[in-house]
């Protein structure tokens, strides 16, 4: 097989138990070269834990892992010059300067002299850090402090780089832009396994898997992942009372007097899922005038992926 075609990582019945809790159950997935790789779920899913394994800095229970081909339970050491890794926190100096950090990291991976020059320029080129490389750490932004941590975590121009919840709270311009490096690097051969919390991100990768309770429960493109996973239809409700309509709607269905699979506040309006939704649309529209609240305007629509997340976790 030519090595561009072979998975950057193959995890195979991978399990992890601290005593009698299971924080990844058996699961099974893989990451192809030159995508972005999203793994989504909650606080506790087991992403962290999974990362830490794939990294070779967590021995699991039982399960196979290998990356870039090596068998990392068994020669983790050799992974470490070939993958990146930026943490959920920001990890770098706060009390260094952006170059001395880039420096000192640079180092860490056995870069010097004018390789290592090199390198700094690129990623403060990249990063457009260009003019703030005597600026403390501490002194940045959320969003230019990302920007640093990545800069460092590719410097030694990884083949694999991961990347946990690298955007936690960012503010959204910045994310944007956090996610446009992403997309140079992709286009440079690099790949990228990521974990978030945000569904705008998730849209971006080129395939994800959810976790929840150290199971995975879906896996594929955005796409591909809304066609086969979302268990009905979306009606979105633009009702006069939104907090009401949703505790109405819940309520009928809780009795049973109008299934229905879900009911889920977005801003101001309502989000109804239940196989062939439009045919309980004036139903709907009913329990709702029925209990004071004007239902407004009703529409049959494609569910979002995080209609398809909230329905998975659920």
């Amino acid at each position: 097989m030519n090595k561009g075609n072979e998975p950057a990582v193959v995890v195979h019945g991978l399990t992890k138990k601290f005593g009698d809790f299971t924080a990844v159950d058996c699961i099974d997935f893989e990451v192809r070269r030159g995508e972005i790789y999203g793994f989504l779920g909650p606080n506790g899913a087991g992403k962290t834990t999974t990362i830490r394994i794939v990294l070779g800095l967590l021995k699991p229970t039982a399960g196979e892992v290998d990356v870039l081909g090596i068998p990392v339970i068994r020669y983790p050491e050799r992974i470490r010059s070939h993958i990146g890794y930026m943490a959920q926190r920001f990890s770098l100096y706060n009390d260094l300067t952006v170059l001395q950090n880039l420096h000192f990291y640079g180092r860490a991976y056995g870069l010097h002299r004018d390789l290592l020059e090199t390198r700094i320029q690129e990623a403060l080129q990249m990063a457009d850090l260009e003019g703030r490389e005597h600026i403390k750490a501490q002194e940045l932004s959320g969003g230019w402090r990302q920007r640093l941590a990545l800069s460092a975590a590719i410097l030694h121009r990884p083949e694999l780089l991961f990347l946990d919840e690298p955007t936690a709270g960012v503010d959204p311009v910045s994310r944007r832009i956090f996610w446009d490096l992403l997309y140079k690097m992709v286009a440079e051969g690099i790949t990228v396994f990521v974990t978030t919390h945000y569904m705008d991100e998730a849209e971006r990768c080129h395939r994800l898997a959810f976790i929840q309770r150290g199971k995975l429960i879906a896996e594929g493109s955005p796409a591909e992942i809304k066609h086969n996973v979302m268990p009905g239809q979306v009606l979105e409700i633009e009702p006069g009372d939104t907090p009401q309509a949703v505790k109405v709607l819940r309520a009928a269905s809780e009795t049973g007097s109008l299934p229905l699979d879900d009911v889920a506040m977005y801003g101001d309006l309502v989000h109804v899922i239940s196989p062939d939704v439009a045919q309980k649309q004036a139903a709907i529209a009913e329990t709702l005038r029925q209990a004071g609240v004007e239902p407004g305007e009703m529409t049959v629509i494609e569910p979002s992926l995080e209609d398809v997340f909230i329905a998975c976790m659920r």
